[in-house]
């Protein structure tokens, strides 16, 4: 629509839609929104002051420096030492099967998404991994007082696996791939290009922080790592619930109607 092509702009929203829906009110919105942007493309940092500018941004920089906060790349790129220091013999083949999990997770969640929501999804996977995370660190303390050659370690060793294992899960249902869609749909057309490049710039940031800092925690305490991811996604389970808005089905005028 920006560009001009109006038929080829059509065309697509009715594939959308599908071809059974009249997309004339909304063809209209969007050419109407399309020809305000237009009058000032350029957007400055002083603009951004404004809640419809700076509350979708918060939104989206937060639910990607909280995806990362969360421990997720720590715990997939250490998943190795997480399993040997948990007693799993074979943790090579316990981190294939973690990568193999997490593949089919985000395929279900894929087909997911627009029947039972965004929000939805978010609030089930940050409740599903702060629990797998607080199983994982009981599981990580009580193995301190317990002598390795009993079989309570070898069952605590093997609810730590099956901890993580879930926690990999919830994260590739909702937290994992959702807030890169919610960016993109609820940042307004004008600001998507640089308030998209500050979010991505903050979720990479803090990625490559948790990555650094993710082995001298484990080595510092494995149960004291899994408690502070845990804290993390207990704070997305609010975050979520008090600042996301549903977006699933709306329109983009809708969605931007929410912040104002």
């Amino acid at each position: 629509a920006k560009m001009g092509l109006t038929d080829d702009f059509e065309t697509s929203l009715q594939v959308l839609r599908g071809f059974d829906t009249d997309i004339t009110i909304e063809v209209n919105e969007i050419k109407r929104s399309v020809a305000s942007s237009g009058k000032r493309s350029a957007i400055r940092f002083v603009d951004l002051k404004r809640r419809r500018y700076y509350f979708p941004l918060m939104v989206g920089i937060g639910l990607l420096v909280l995806q990362q906060l969360g421990g997720i790349n720590g715990v997939l790129f250490y998943s190795s030492t997480i399993f040997a220091s948990a007693g799993v013999s074979s943790s090579n083949v316990a981190t294939f099967g973690v990568g193999a999990v997490q593949v089919v997770a985000t395929a279900v969640a894929t087909w997911l998404v627009d029947k039972s929501g965004r929000r939805l999804l978010l609030m089930i996977s940050s409740i599903g991994m702060t629990i797998s995370l607080v199983i994982v660190a009981v599981a990580f303390y009580l193995k301190e007082f317990v002598s390795p050659d009993s079989n309570m370690y070898n069952i605590l060793s093997m609810v730590s696996v099956v901890g993580v294992v879930a926690m990999v899960i919830a994260c590739s249902l909702g937290m994992g791939p959702i807030p890169w869609l919610i960016m993109s749909e609820i940042l307004p057309v004008n600001i998507k290009g640089l308030a998209g490049s500050i979010a991505t710039l903050a979720n990479w940031f803090v990625s490559w922080l948790v990555t650094m800092t993710a082995n001298m925690l484990l080595a510092w305490s494995s149960g004291g790592t899994f408690t502070l991811y845990a804290l993390v996604c207990g704070f997305t389970v609010a975050f979520v619930s008090l600042w996301v808005p549903e977006t699933k089905g709306k329109t983009l005028e809708e969605i931007q109607a929410l912040f104002r």
